[in-house]
Order: C-alpha cells, then structure tokens, then sequence
C-alpha cells in the first residue's frame, strides 16, 4: 500500500462527484423557502476590524499546506517509510489538508473580500465535510493507539497483525464509518424551513448555527448530532484512552528494563497531539449549554483554529520528533 498521485486522483473524483450527489439530495429534500443562499458574518461583535485576523489565519493555513505536503512527499518517497505507522500518518495528513482546505479559503474570503454568501447546496456540503473529515481524523488516531499498543504490549505480534492489509481495512473501515454517518446531517439540515433570516453568525456552515435559524422543529437534528457525537467519537476517544492506559501499565511493568524512556518516546507524539483534538471538540460540544455565558466571538475563534492548528501541529511535531521522517526531510533538502 502506497499513497501517490492516483490516489489524490481517485479522492478528488470521489469528493466531485458526492458533491453533486450530495447537491441533488439537498435540492430534493429542502423544504420551500424564500432564501436562495446563507449569509457568514464571520465574528459579529468585531466586524469592523475582524479583516486583521486573516493576516495570522493565513499563515496557519499555509504552514498546515505546505508541511503536510512535505511529509506525504517524504513517506512517499522513501521506501523506508512504506510501513504500517507511516500510512496512519499519511491518512491523517490528507485528512488534515481537506479540513482546512475546505474551510479556511471560505474564513479568508470573507475577511479579505467581504465574500459572506454561500449557496444552499455549497453550504450544506461544507457542513458534510466537516462532520465526515473529523470523523475520519478521529478514526485515524484511533488505528494509530492500537498501532503503539500492539508495537509496546505484543511486539513479538506486531509484524504479523499491523500489516499493509490491515491498514487497507482500517482506512476502508473509517471512510465508510464516516462518509455514510455523517451524511443525514446535511440533508436534516436541509429539510427545515428557513423562513425568517439567513444571516450566520460563524465563519462557516457547520451543524448548529446554521440550523438554529431553523423556524420549524429541529429536535432529530440535534438528537442526530449529539449521537454521532458520543457514539462515534466517543466510542474513539474511550478506546484510545483503553489502549494508551495499556501501554502505560506495559511501560511500567518493564521499568527495570530500561525501555520506559524509549516506549514513551513513541507514544508522546500522539499524546500531544490526540489530548489537544479532543479537548477542543469536547469543548465545542459541550459549549452549546454554555453560550449565554461565553462570548460568541470567542467560540467562534476556538471552532474556526481547531479547522487550521491541529492541521499545522501534527505534521510539525511527528516531523521533529520522528528521526525517520527528519532525516527523510533533510535528504529532501540537500
């Protein structure tokens, strides 16, 4: 299993042609209404002066760009790094370039150019992918827990079970989990009527403020989001916390070893990395009770870095603290 220029092909066809499935479900099911497109005010409170923030937003977005092209360049151009760990890293990589591909050009066109409408159909699809893409992340950091749990607690397995095979079946596995689950949330959303406005107050079209403009009753799509939530990425981040409270129970079995320090090493990355994901979306998820209290601003700030830092961090951090990966950038270099 490789990741090269086909596969880029083959997703960029697949994502154009569920766009305009995805479209004509959308117009098939949207309920009557006055209103042809949204409109994204981006931050409400600071408008006059919310164009300095693309300035920083930008350059997020260009380190995110351009450092993960730079590691699936350097996995797949050296052989060495055709394995099972790299492939996860790959996955999340381009997983990583959709996110914020998807919905940064959309914060930066508004800061800089005053863009805010956004067509039904558009709007819709980038809620899709939004919903899809963190699923996708969060299955990814899922496969790479049970990778160092097998690496550490059954090393002796590690060869036979964490194949290139496996990798196929996990990454099937987590695009069908997640293309499919998450594909009743825009078409719900495009079901309500919006009769009254059709100004966002966020930078993009994810689930909640744009179906609270909803005049109808929108329980199901709150009752959909919310067991998507728990049972998918709850379910993730339970097992996840199962694995890593393996590995650390391993590690400190084997202290008089000496290979603690080494064990750990592998598995910090990852901590970093999953605790800052997940605290983040934990918080979004849980902010919905707290609104009144927390400035809109600011939840819209918090959502709209968790589409560009995670991005831009985790290629940075499996870069530096991965000596295969540092020497494959710098061979790249010279």
């Amino acid at each position: 299993m490789t990741f090269n220029g086909k596969h880029l092909l083959m997703s960029s066809f697949f994502f154009r042609f569920f766009h305009k499935t995805l479209t004509m479900l959308v117009l098939n099911t949207t309920a009557p209404r006055q209103i042809l497109h949204f409109v994204l005010i981006c931050f409400p409170s600071i408008q006059s002066w919310q164009h300095w923030l693309a300035f920083p937003l930008a350059l997020l977005f260009l380190v995110a760009v351009v450092a993960n092209i730079t590691i699936l360049a350097v996995i797949q151009r050296e052989q060495r790094l055709h394995e099972p760990m790299y492939y996860f890293l790959a996955i999340l990589g381009v997983s990583d370039l959709v996110l914020c591909t998807a919905t940064t050009p959309t914060i930066l066109g508004i800061l800089c150019f005053n863009l805010k409408a956004i067509t039904l159909p558009g709007c819709f699809f980038q809620m899709y992918i939004i919903n899809c893409f963190l699923g996708i992340e969060s299955s990814t950091f899922l496969f790479m827990a049970y990778d160092r749990y097998t690496a550490i607690c059954n090393p002796l397995r590690y060869t036979s079970v964490i194949t290139g095979r496996f990798v196929t079946k996990a990454l099937v596995f987590t695009v069908l989990r997640n293309t499919l689950l998450s594909l009743p949330m825009p078409i719900l959303a495009a079901r309500l009527d919006y009769c009254s406005t059709n100004v966002v107050e966020h930078c993009l079209c994810s689930n909640p403020p744009v179906t609270v403009l909803a005049c109808g009753d929108r329980t199901i799509n709150t009752y959909y989001q919310l067991g998507i939530a728990w049972s998918v990425l709850g379910s993730d981040l339970l097992l996840i916390g199962l694995s890593y409270s393996m590995v650390l129970r391993a590690v400190w079995k084997r202290r008089s070893k000496g290979v603690a320090t080494k064990a750990l090493s592998t598995c910090t990355s990852h901590l970093i990395l999953i605790s800052f994901f997940y605290t983040i979306l934990l918080f979004l998820i849980f902010i919905n009770k707290f609104q009144k209290i927390i400035p809109t601003d600011v939840i819209i700030m918090i959502n709209v870095l968790h589409y560009l830092v995670p991005p831009a961090l985790n290629p940075i951090v499996y870069g530096v603290r991965t000596k295969e990966i540092r020497q494959g950038m710098v061979k790249g270099i010279i």
